[in-house]
């Protein structure tokens, strides 16, 4: 977990601190990852195998690595946009928040905050999951994403359950239930 944790750092918010550069669509390189790692007393004996094991064993799809590089699925707050590529959306796409958000919400809709795109969940409970971070009875949002796709809204695949989309506009979300 604290591997998973440290590596999500690098790759999502700090690269310039571990003195890595991300390509356009935020990979970098294991072999630099893992020397800028290893600059720390923690991480000396760091190796590839701990890398992909930390990924094969985690519970949540947060990277992904191919042909020697590495990245984070999604959650980036770095300046440089990460590109992705556009895919269309189900029907139907849901999101946890705070009750004391859900006003502000309903008015002028789901921005990114600190991040780069809006994330939105394929399931009702994984939008449990992530609003109970904020709130013990989070409020969950449908989002009627094949409808905001249909009218010029962008969406992503971060991983298998998490969508990432531009900001969505109030009139495309609706209190579940």
């Amino acid at each position: 977990m604290e591997l998973s944790k440290e590596i999500s750092y690098a790759l999502r918010h700090a690269p310039e601190k571990y003195g890595l550069q991300l390509d356009d669509e935020g990979w970098v390189s294991i072999d630099l990852l893992i020397v800028a790692l290893r600059r720390e007393h923690k991480w000396k004996g760091l190796t590839e195998e701990d890398v992909n094991e930390m990924i094969d064993n985690s519970s949540k799809k947060r990277h992904e690595v191919c042909d020697g590089r590495i990245r984070a699925l999604y959650g980036h707050s770095i300046p440089q946009k990460i590109v992705k590529a556009i895919s269309e959306p189900p029907q139907f796409l849901y999101h946890g928040t705070t009750n004391k958000s859900i006003e502000s919400i309903l008015r002028v809709g789901l921005k990114p905050q600190k991040r780069q795109y809006v994330h939105l969940s394929q399931d009702i409970e994984t939008a449990i999951s992530v609003g109970k971070r904020r709130d013990e009875n989070p409020v969950i949002l449908l989002i009627e994403s094949k409808k905001a796709y249909k009218e010029g809204i962008l969406f992503y695949l971060g991983e298998d359950n998490i969508w990432l989309s531009q900001p969505i506009p109030s009139k495309y979300i609706k209190i579940n239930g």
